[in-house]
């Protein structure tokens, strides 16, 4: 392995050649501030003297009329002293001003300079660290016998809650992302160690991750490309001129912040790896399933890595469907069941033995350096050969400026009581932890770690069986931690390798490539037939920003048209019932608790009669 060692020099903000040109610059801000004392004293003195002048001349025997003409110079030349004055003390006054913050900003910018010297030398000390780990870890086989390995987890007892603290030193207490994070140790058994551990446990470990790991080729060509990202840059003055005389609501944001995908079709995403929920339904475990499940839910992250554009808002009453019955054996539909708040459903039904259904809110905030998302909702998914009802409730942040997920994962089986708590860890600069880190620990009914997840929500997740548990050392704070024995990790996913050219292609997987592409038969409110949509992806982005505007006033003109009937159905005391989804009803749900929209049935029917009527004309 070849050793790479980087050693960044950060530049002095100001070379010497700056610093001559700022003294030169200082020098002749003093000659002007001199200048302007020189011109102070000479309106002073000139002043003064006029002021005498006229005093002289009015005392002199002159015609009344020439008399006051005199008067009313005298008051001009008051006038004017007293305005001198005025702009000669707003001077000096500024003068003081702008010395005294210089002094200040003379110290700011030494602070900066320091705080970038020292992190120079941080920054090198850590690059001569990492090179002679590098240089340990090659010689370090040499000490190592070639047994298989076992692993030690450490956890806090409060597994993931966020009242666990760091059990980092002092240096970094300050650093975030390492307040939550719990510490992993990896040690090297002995292989007899290996065996009776796997004896006691009852034989050997199934290989229950990797059965049946083999893809089913599509019976149909899915397309593998779509037309390159254009090159345009943004007028933000183009868009500033459209906002002109418009309320803040009406504003119609450009499709250059989008990418050609609607929020329905990203959450069809979430079934780029729908084999891991295959295997699920056919565990015999049901801790098992709930790893395959939380690898799953950890999953549908994986397609946002290098996504930071925004996904079109879906038009009230839009619909979205991925019939994949033939290939894959499932059916996915989504709808788009709410504005504001904007809420969609979404439903699959698989042949081979789960069910999901899940409603998903986006609250978004504007943070002046990123926007943050946050989904909220809960997702089911229904296991049919063992009657599983897993309940997965999300409440993580996504971080668009990079994209980021931090937050955790709670996900639940209603049947066995069997729980699985996965954390995301909030991505630090400083942090020596690894990036888009996530860990996991599976817990039966009675709340023992049985299984403990560990991986990142870009790359892979692994499970490893936990053969043995005992206490451990007390942290920084005094807190006793619990050693968790297991045997080696088994992979559960990986990450699918970005299509060839992906750069170019809003960074789209193998799935997102497929999404947009026309099916025939589909309902006449599918984003597929979004016109805005469709023109930003054939590269006509002129064009798609007209559409999208025309799409957007058409809404509002419903939505006011909806409201006048609402207003007209109050005066004259009837009831409104107000806009209803097509394909979904909310229902209250007896495991959540709360109501949620749930898919009522008829669109694959109504698909299969080729029967839209019924639909509305969102487009």
């Amino acid at each position: 392995t070849n050793t790479h060692t980087y050693i960044f020099k950060l530049n002095e903000p100001t070379s010497q050649s700056d610093r001559s040109e700022i003294q030169g610059t200082l020098k002749i801000l003093v000659s002007k501030l001199d200048d302007l004392s020189t011109c102070n004293d000479l309106i002073a003195k000139h002043g003064a003297a006029l002021q005498r002048s006229l005093s002289e001349l009015e005392g002199l025997k002159v015609p009344v009329e020439g008399g006051e003409k005199i008067k009313a110079v005298n008051e001009r030349a008051t006038l004017f002293r007293i305005t001198s004055n005025a702009m000669i003390n707003a001077c000096r006054d500024f003068l003081d001003l702008a010395e005294t913050h210089s002094r200040r900003w003379q110290r700011a910018l030494q602070y900066e300079r320091e705080q970038r010297t020292h992190l120079e030398e941080t920054i090198e000390q850590l690059a001569k660290q990492h090179n002679s780990l590098e240089r340990a870890w090659r010689e370090a086989p040499t000490l190592v016998s070639s047994t298989p390995s076992r692993k030690l987890f450490i956890l806090s007892d409060l597994r993931l809650h966020k009242e666990d603290a760091s059990d980092e030193d002092e240096d970094t207490e300050y650093f975030d992302a390492m307040e939550d994070s719990p510490a992993f140790i990896t040690v090297t058994a002995t292989e007899n160690t290996q065996h009776r551990s796997v004896a006691s446990s009852g034989g050997q470990p199934s290989d229950w991750n990797q059965d049946e790991n083999v893809s089913l080729q599509p019976r149909r060509q899915r397309r593998t490309h779509i037309p390159d990202k254009p090159n345009y840059s943004l007028n933000l003055w183009s868009i500033m001129k459209n906002c002109i005389g418009k309320e803040l609501s009406k504003i119609p944001m450009p499709v250059n912040f989008n990418e050609p995908l609607s929020m329905l079709q990203r959450l069809t995403e979430d079934l780029e790896y729908h084999e891991l929920l295959d295997k699920a339904a056919r565990c015999d475990s049901s801790l098992e399933q709930m790893c395959l499940v939380a690898a799953f839910s950890v999953s549908s992250y994986s397609t946002t890595v290098h996504r930071i554009a925004k996904p079109f808002n879906p038009l009230l009453g839009e619909t979205y469907e991925l019939d994949r019955l033939e290939e894959f054996g499932y059916r996915s539909l989504c709808e788009q069941v709410s504005h504001h708040p904007p809420a969609a459903a979404h439903h699959v039904i698989s042949q081979r033995g789960w069910t999901l259904w899940q409603e998903i809110t986006i609250a978004s905030k504007f943070r002046g350096k990123y926007l943050s998302i946050m989904p909220l909702g809960e997702t089911f998914h229904i296991l049919w050969r063992r009657k599983q009802t897993i309940f997965v409730n999300k409440d993580s942040i996504m971080q668009i400026w990079q994209s980021q997920h931090s937050g955790d994962i709670e996900i639940v089986n209603h049947k066995t009581r069997e729980t699985c708590q996965l954390k995301f860890s909030p991505y630090s600069y400083f942090s020596r932890d690894v990036p888009r880190k996530v860990t996991g620990v599976v817990a039966d009914n009675g709340g023992q770690a049985n299984y403990i997840l560990s991986g990142t929500w870009d790359d892979k997740i692994e499970s490893a069986k936990i053969i043995q548990s005992s206490r451990g050392g007390s942290g920084t704070e005094g807190k006793q931690k619990t050693v968790y024995q297991t045997l080696s990790p088994k992979l559960l996913w990986k990450k699918y390798p970005l299509p060839e050219n992906a750069e170019n292609m809003y960074y789209f997987s193998a799935l997102a490539l497929t999404l947009n592409e026309q099916e025939e038969g589909v309902c006449l409110t599918d984003s597929r037939l979004r016109p805005d949509q469709k023109l930003m992806e054939e590269g006509r982005w002129d064009e798609a920003n007209s559409e999208k505007q025309r799409l957007e006033e058409k809404q509002r003109a419903v939505r006011r048209r909806r409201e006048a009937e609402a207003s007209d159905a109050l005066d004259d005391g009837r009831e409104y019932e107000g806009y209803q989804p097509m394909w979904f009803h909310q229902r209250r749900d007896s495991l959540a608790g709360e109501k949620s929209f749930v898919y009522k049935g008829g669109y694959w029917e109504a698909k299969e009669r080729q029967n839209w009527k019924m639909c509305p004309d969102i487009f």
